[in-house]
């Protein structure tokens, strides 16, 4: 098989391998040495491609992607520097979690430290921010298809968040007429073709359990914190909470609904303070908080301990708690400690909490006079603080969310 055919056949099952994992989505940006993975993607009938102009932007635009979607997104440049302006995406992906599979092409090896032109050093080059590397060998049939679908398989399943870096050398021709070349190298997978698992499987997760104390903690005085997390999983707490009778501090991020609006006004407020000083269990789901106040109030929460329930790895605690770092997602772990209602413990903080949101209404909010609140709108000046605060009345129910139902 020639050289062009080869490369194509190698691309595809490595392209076809990643649709195992759940990618669904693939960006794209131009290149002559990423064309074999380039047209692999573009023939494969369950890819839904993206294409922009600039490395730097399409990282972005894939981390965007794997954000909205909560599916891996993969990301196709060329060889060279190109591949180094994705550094920054990588760099937010392996903090907030979100799956990306970056394939960098590259010069075969006999191209590297000789002069070559855009050959760099790509083994390696995104250092401790993937969080998964594979280099890949030149294409060649005499490693069996095999390999490559095992070794992709591996490791992405010892990957379950942030980004990692499969470098894919190509060598030249890597473009011609497809001649339907007789290939006896892609068959030797046999009827893998026609599934849609991994041919490696890895080994499930070991069963998340329940805390033998929540029986008793769920009688007792707690604090929900609300970090980063999808819609779904925000409703769920706030319900859980709601039925705890606990109140919830949720961060900007956490899609909570926000029962407790403006935390970072109010909470500085002494009565605040003082009504929060007699919780004794706090249980934050999420991490990467944002707001300055509730970072600071969760800093020195006087609780006798602080569970912190998020999947993404390592502490993810700056005020370095006592208490339990619980590897799992919201939803799971909330089945497992159920809510029993409770009447709310600290109702001074929804007081605070409605007299924020007056004050910052009436700040925001025009008062409308004789015609409708949206013509008062539409005769305010235009601010970025009042746009925000408008934002979610103009948006539909789900918002941009729905794009991806």
């Amino acid at each position: 098989m020639s050289e062009i055919m080869f490369n194509r056949r190698w691309a595809t099952l490595l392209l076809e391998t990643l649709t195992r994992h759940g990618v669904r989505h693939v960006c794209i940006a131009p290149g002559s040495r990423s064309t074999p993975l380039t047209l692999a993607a573009a023939a494969h009938p369950r890819l839904t491609r993206h294409s922009h102009f600039d490395e730097r932007g399409l990282g972005h635009l894939a981390l965007g992607l794997a954000k909205a979607s909560g599916q891996p997104v993969a990301v196709i440049v060329t060889s060279g520097t190109a591949a180094a302006n994705l550094y920054p995406a990588l760099i937010e992906a392996s903090l907030t979690g979100e799956r990306l599979v970056l394939l960098t092409a590259d010069r075969p090896v006999e191209l590297i430290d000789c002069g070559a032109n855009q050959a760099v050093r790509q083994s390696g080059m995104f250092a401790g921010f993937a969080v998964g590397a594979l280099d890949l060998p030149r294409p060649t049939p005499a490693i069996p298809a095999r390999w490559l679908v095992s070794a992709v398989d591996a490791l992405l399943a010892d990957v379950p968040h942030g980004g990692v870096h499969i470098n894919c050398p190509f060598a030249e021709p890597l473009y011609g007429v497809d001649q339907d070349e007789e290939d006896d190298w892609s068959p030797a997978l046999g009827d893998w073709w026609q599934s849609s698992e991994p041919w490696l499987k890895a080994a499930t997760a070991p069963l998340l359990q329940a805390e033998p104390d929540w029986p008793v903690w769920r009688r007792r005085r707690g604090v929900v914190i609300a970090g980063r997390t999808d819609a779904a999983q925000g409703a769920a707490i706030a319900q859980w909470a709601r039925t705890l009778g606990w109140p919830l501090l949720g961060d900007g991020l956490s899609h909570t609904g926000q029962p407790l609006p403006h935390a970072d006004i109010w909470l500085n407020a002494q009565a605040a303070q003082a009504e929060l000083a007699r919780e004794e269990l706090v249980v934050q789901f999420g991490s990467s908080l944002t707001g300055k106040r509730l970072l600071a109030w969760q800093a020195e929460c006087p609780a006798e301990a602080l569970w912190l329930v998020d999947p993404l790895p390592g502490r993810r605690d700056p005020g370095h708690h006592r208490g339990q770092r619980i590897f799992a997602a919201a939803e799971p772990w909330l089945t497992l400690h159920p809510a029993v209602a409770n009447p709310p413990w600290a109702p001074v903080l929804a007081e605070l909490a409605a007299v924020a949101a007056r004050r910052v209404s009436q700040t925001l909010l025009p008062a409308a006079e004789a015609g409708s609140a949206d013509a008062a709108w539409a005769a305010a000046p235009v601010c970025e603080a009042r746009l925000a605060y408008r934002l979610p009345a103009l948006l539909p129910t789900g918002g941009w969310g729905l794009a991806w139902q």
